[in-house]
């Protein structure tokens, strides 16, 4: 039993917190050189988050998501253009998306297409065997797939609109994984979208939908269900090319919905992400539940299959000791989760920040190794994010070399 090390490249143009941040040319620059880095260290897969459309513009909008987040949330808008980018310039690491969304960019046809060209020319060398992991969800912040359509139609669809948009993902997820499947799909062959009182929190919130229902609908008294019209309608499709080598693609699922989970497998293997902050018994359960319902093509669950996303504030500087390296990395582990959480709500709230340290690992190599062993099971694999809010590359490299040169060693070879 081991633990499996990935890292996470979040590319988030964004003011770190001693407020510098850098040009589009500069963060690629760090990317690249850091994804080199990775490879050499060997971590096993290299996660890329996914973003779309301006962050800093949409604080304009009516509807901001995000109205205080400073600059750009991530500078990845085309995964597959940065995926093939980092193949060409290593040799072990494989590539993942974290996560795209398949509602935004033309939708789940569109995303569907590009997944089977990429690996249609990625799979051309024979002795090819290194994988494209594709985490796909909704998308975090709605306003980059409401360019796309998905807003509400109707004011039945708007008084449904928290519980119904998840609902667009689920169709959106099997129209994706159909065609990836190789499967001629139409419209028709979709599941239908009906919700009921048990899709939304409270009786109020589903009152709201049946009222709304009721002020265009002929109803004699407040319905138990309500069908929404499909959200894509097509005859007919095969996404082409066909005959790309499906052995390269592993699929993740970046949602906590049970019912989805056990959805998306009944069409192929779909493996899920978990979040550091996730509590210990969801995890569990969430395991649980894979290991009864996840596709029988992709053999018997694993624990490594679930990625957990770790914030790593290590600091194995010279020139300190031990304990000041632990004091240290604490100042900038607590210096970055406030410029975060300020950049995400506009104040700077202490017991999140709190919250958020016992969810990340920080110190010197042994402390750090330390909380490891204590927190994770010996066989999870851990999506380690390094450049959270720091834009010096000189630094995140050092950071990861200590950690996969010393961390792993102890944490896999016991302290």
């Amino acid at each position: 039993m081991r633990l499996r090390f990935d890292v996470f490249f979040s590319i988030a143009q964004t003011p770190d917190a001693s407020g510098h941040t850098p040009d589009e040319n500069d963060m690629f620059s760090n990317f690249f050189e850091q994804v080199e880095l990775a490879d050499e260290l060997g971590f096993g897969v290299g996660w890329v988050a996914q973003a779309h459309l301006s962050t800093e513009v949409q604080k304009s909008n009516s509807k901001p998501v995000v109205p205080h987040f400073p600059g750009e949330v991530g500078l990845c808008t085309d995964f597959f253009q940065v995926a093939r980018e980092m193949f060409s310039r290593t040799s072990n690491i494989e590539v993942g998306s974290a996560v795209m969304s398949i509602l935004a960019s033309g939708g789940p046809i569109a995303q569907a297409e590009r997944v089977g060209s990429f690996l249609a020319l990625h799979g051309l060398e024979p002795d090819e065997s290194r994988r494209l992991h594709i985490g796909f969800s909704a998308g975090r912040f709605e306003f980059m797939a409401r360019p796309y359509g998905i807003v509400p139609r109707d004011v039945v669809e708007e008084a449904a609109w928290p519980a119904l948009r998840g609902q667009v993902f689920a169709e959106a997820s099997e129209i994706f994984l159909r065609l990836l499947n190789g499967e001629v799909v139409s419209s028709e062959m979709i599941r239908p979208t009906v919700l009921t009182r048990d899709n939304f929190r409270s009786d109020e919130d589903w009152g709201r939908v049946q009222g709304a229902a009721m002020s265009v609908q002929e109803f004699d008294s407040p319905p138990d269900s309500i069908e929404f019209a499909r959200r894509y309608e097509f005859e007919e499709i095969k996404t082409i090319p066909q005959e790309w080598r499906r052995g390269l693609l592993n699929l993740v699922l970046g949602s906590h919905d049970p019912s989805l989970q056990m959805e998306v497998n009944k069409f192929l293997p779909v493996q899920v992400f978990n979040l550091s902050i996730t509590p210990p018994h969801v995890i569990e359960e969430t395991h649980d539940r894979f290991s009864q319902h996840y596709h029988s093509d992709g053999g018997p669950w694993q624990r490594s299959m679930m990625p957990r996303t770790v914030m790593v504030f290590v600091n194995d500087e010279d020139g300190l000791t031990s304990e000041q390296q632990d004091e240290a990395a604490m100042v900038e582990a607590r210096a970055a989760l406030s410029t975060y959480w300020n950049a995400l709500e506009g104040t700077i709230d202490p017991l999140k920040i709190d919250r958020a340290t016992d969810n990340a690992v920080i110190g010197n190599v042994e402390s750090v190794s330390k909380q490891i062993l204590e927190r994770f099971h010996p066989e999870d694999r851990l999506m380690c994010w390094f450049d959270f809010f720091n834009h010096d590359s000189e630094r995140v490299m050092r950071n990861m070399t200590a950690f996969m040169t010393k961390v792993a060693p102890r944490v896999n070879g016991g302290l």
